[in-house]
């Protein structure tokens, strides 16, 4: 596809969800990003206990497509678009730019190949949203501000250092890591790892933008659902709605 595709795949208990756009760099198109908001609700709503977010390719994600720039990116940032109780893990490699960083940043978990580099090019670019700042509560402070200011590159060796990533390979060894720690976290208790990352998530403090777009998505899925559009029709056909919850 030439806007790209976002895979799922599920295997004992462990959902891989790979970014699929390798002659592009993974550069995320408004289709991808519906796409991926597509796979975080199958794993929310599956039988899969862990997911994995990975790509095609020598790149991670370039971020953006900034051909076409997707409006609403934020629907598929897990934590922030969409609430997965479950786990979730990021592996990458090559650059991790822009919006890409920020998905990795609201993942749980992260594990880097040795060329992977966290890039936030945006203030050379000229625009952003800033969901970003909730890297200043994933990382120190003043790392956070020289990657967000000055654009990087952070190596995967120096977020390894500072808390950022939690496992740094050899090229190629990434996915294996990954599924590693997956498979542990496969057979573990689901409600205690549910109950661990709802406190997390609590306990973490909200950049403004984060809670713009939390309420966001709380005013969508009101606006969007079938409720509403039952009442406009029974308004329109002049009869009582017949509202289902959904």
């Amino acid at each position: 596809m030439p806007d790209g595709s976002v895979v799922y795949h599920s295997e004992s208990g462990i959902a891989s969800i790979t970014l699929d756009r390798p002659h592009k760099r993974n550069a995320m198109t408004a289709s991808m990003c519906e796409q991926l908001r597509a796979a975080w609700e199958r794993l929310r709503d599956s039988d899969d206990r862990v997911g994995v977010l990975c790509a095609s390719g020598d790149t991670f994600c370039a971020g953006a497509d900034l051909s076409a720039p997707p409006d609403r990116f934020w629907r598929a940032v897990p934590g922030v678009g969409i609430d997965i109780d479950k786990p979730l893990i990021a592996v990458v490699q090559g650059p991790v730019v822009g919006m890409a960083l920020a998905i990795v940043a609201y993942c749980d978990l992260c594990v880097a190949a040795e060329s992977a580099r966290f890039v936030y090019p945006e203030a050379r670019v000229g625009v952003a949203k800033g969901l970003i700042t909730g890297l200043s509560v994933r990382m120190p402070h003043k790392i956070a501000m020289e990657l967000m200011l000055t654009g990087g590159p952070v190596t995967a060796a120096r977020a390894f250092d500072v808390g950022f990533v939690n496992r740094v390979v050899p090229a190629g060894k990434q996915l294996q890591a990954a599924m590693e720690m997956a498979a542990g976290m496969a057979t573990a208790a689901p409600l205690v790892l549910a109950q661990l990352k709802q406190l997390t998530r609590e306990t973490l403090p909200r950049s403004p933008v984060e809670a713009m777009y939390r309420t966001t998505a709380t005013v969508d899925r009101v606006l969007h659902s079938a409720d509403a559009q039952e009442g406009l029709d029974a308004f329109r056909e002049k009869r009582p709605p017949r509202f289902q919850g959904r």
